[in-house]
């Protein structure tokens, strides 16, 4: 698993948070570009697009616990979250991003360090 260079329980469960947070955007937002599409069709799409998360995220969160409590790796994930879905509104949405989401999801991002300050 962590064969390539780099990928250490330190590095892969963030690599692997990444690549599973695009999914699950994509998964949750992608088809507001496509409203015409039927709802159900929409539902079947985004659950199949979920699974491709599901094979990221679970191995990251086996693999990042022998090193980040979990409360870490749930705080990891919430800033990631926002780090992709600011970067997918803009690309793939082309949805502006004002100073106020940015000065919002700093303050978000922020508390979230709290979580990995050493007592």
């Amino acid at each position: 698993m962590f064969a390539l260079p780099g990928w250490t329980p330190w590095v892969a469960p963030v690599l692997m948070l990444v690549a599973s947070n695009i999914f699950m955007t994509l998964a949750w937002y992608g088809h507001l570009k496509h409203r015409a599409a039927p709802l159900l069709a929409v539902i079947f799409i985004s659950w199949f697009i979920a699974l491709f998360e599901y094979f990221l995220a679970v191995p990251a969160n086996r693999i990042g616990h022998t090193v980040y409590s979990a409360a870490q790796l749930k705080t990891m994930q919430e800033v990631i979250t926002l780090v992709v879905f600011v970067g997918f509104s803009w690309l793939y949405l082309k949805e502006p991003v004002t100073g106020r989401h940015l000065l919002g999801f700093a303050l978000i991002a922020a508390g979230a360090a709290v979580i990995f300050l050493k007592r």
